[in-house]
């Protein structure tokens, strides 16, 4: 498994990495239902702004692979809707989507070919970056999804770090760890609605779980930044990260602690 956070999370174990104080939380503001060709200009403007770029030389240059002047990053093709498995279809709601949009990800490369996603969401100030993550995996499942089921969604379970392509009543995985929940030739939509349902349906936003503080695998802001790693190690170790808040829920301030590492896979490699 792929070592996935949440974005607050992702903001916390920065912040302890890099030695520089939590973000404060701000209320979610909802995202759209759909990334219009607006939206993708707005994330494309707030990627490539020049404090953007200026944080992101050091995000590029932060283990010595580059230094600070020689990093240059651009951004490199368009935004890319996120999704992620919706509660609502979770929940079993008439009409609701198995997916919703997260965030929109622009693809950010380093002079020496580092790449990054800049994780781009609908905030109170408008879109503005809420996180910066290493790799391609926003870039290349959107591109898997659409060579194995043109026209449809591709989104994420993000409990297990699981990616899939929805349509025409079929969920098809995308990766290993989505093989190994619905098996290499998908599910039915329907099959897919009750496996989810079972596995998260008392976990939902709302529920006891979620108001005991279990949901979400972050501590709140102002936490102790020493119990962030651990957070970050269940993570890499498979346990299940049940519902966050969205990616909007934190901004980073002046984009100043934002670093998070993923370890990959190849694709189609082996478990």
């Amino acid at each position: 498994m792929t070592l996935r956070v949440s974005a607050a999370a992702a903001v916390l174990a920065a912040t302890a990495l890099l030695g520089l104080a939590p973000q404060a939380v701000a209320a979610p503001v909802p995202q759209p239902e759909a990334a219009t060709a607006e939206h993708r200009a707005a994330a494309g403007r707030a990627a490539g702004a020049p404090d953007t770029l200026a944080t992101l030389s050091r995000f590029f240059a932060r283990e010595g692979k580059v230094s600070l002047t020689a990093a240059q990053p651009r951004i490199e093709g368009e935004a890319v809707p996120v999704n992620h498995l919706s509660p609502d279809f979770v929940a079993g709601r008439p009409g609701a989507s198995v997916a919703r949009l997260e965030f929109l990800a622009s693809q950010a490369v380093s002079s020496d070919g580092q790449r990054a996603a800049l994780w781009t969401a609908r905030t109170e100030n408008g879109w503005q970056v809420v996180n910066i993550a290493t790799g391609d995996d926003e870039f290349r499942y959107a591109r898997l999804g659409a060579a194995k089921l043109p026209g449809g969604t591709v989104f994420r379970e993000p409990q297990i770090d699981a990616w899939y392509v929805a349509g025409g009543g079929r969920v098809l995985p995308l990766d290993e760890d989505g093989v190994r929940a619905v098996g290499g030739g998908g599910t039915t939509l329907g099959a897919y609605r009750a496996r989810v349902a079972e596995a998260y349906g008392d976990k939902l936003p709302g529920s006891a779980y979620a108001e005991r503080g279990a949901a979400g695998g972050y501590a709140e802001a102002g936490a102790d930044a020493d119990a962030v790693p651990d957070a970050v190690s269940a993570a890499a170790e498979g346990a299940q990260v049940p519902w966050t808040a969205g990616a909007a829920v934190l901004v980073l301030g002046g984009l100043a602690a934002a670093a998070v590492r993923r370890s990959r896979r190849p694709v189609g490699a082996r478990a």
